[in-house]
């Protein structure tokens, strides 16, 4: 069974910084691309960032660009998202997933279809 496990979360003021951790157990980490989606109150989840098995490529939705960061850990079974100039538009449920595909060109979709608790990211402005 595929568990992931969120950390890292808070409640930060616009401009903050934040990194996010995800630990995942019941897979072979190092074979699957990953990604971090959010949920906004009242919206559907989506696609933030992933990353592709050996970190050779990541993709990032439009209105994070330049202000997140993912990494991986191999070793760890984790995935991280460095978050850097938070506003409002940024809070939300954030959760990690296995994904079959890290492209520009596919949709980040959870492979599994399980998630973890998430960790819940409040930006006040």
């Amino acid at each position: 069974q595929v568990r992931m496990m969120e950390s890292g979360g808070d409640l930060v003021q616009a401009g903050g910084s934040l990194r996010l951790s995800c630990t995942i157990s019941g897979l072979t980490f190092d074979n699957h691309a990953m990604a971090w989606f959010r949920q906004a109150p009242g919206k559907e989840r989506e696609g933030v960032s992933c990353i592709n098995w050996n970190s050779g490529a990541t993709v990032y939705i439009d209105s994070v660009k330049g202000r997140f960061s993912i990494s991986r850990d191999n070793a760890k079974n984790t995935v991280y998202l460095r978050m850097s100039d938070l506003n409002p538009g940024d809070t939300g449920m954030y959760y990690c997933a296995p994904v079959q595909f890290c492209s520009s060109t596919r949709p980040m979709q959870n492979e599994y279809g399980s998630w973890g608790q998430g960790t819940q990211v409040t930006v006040s402005s």
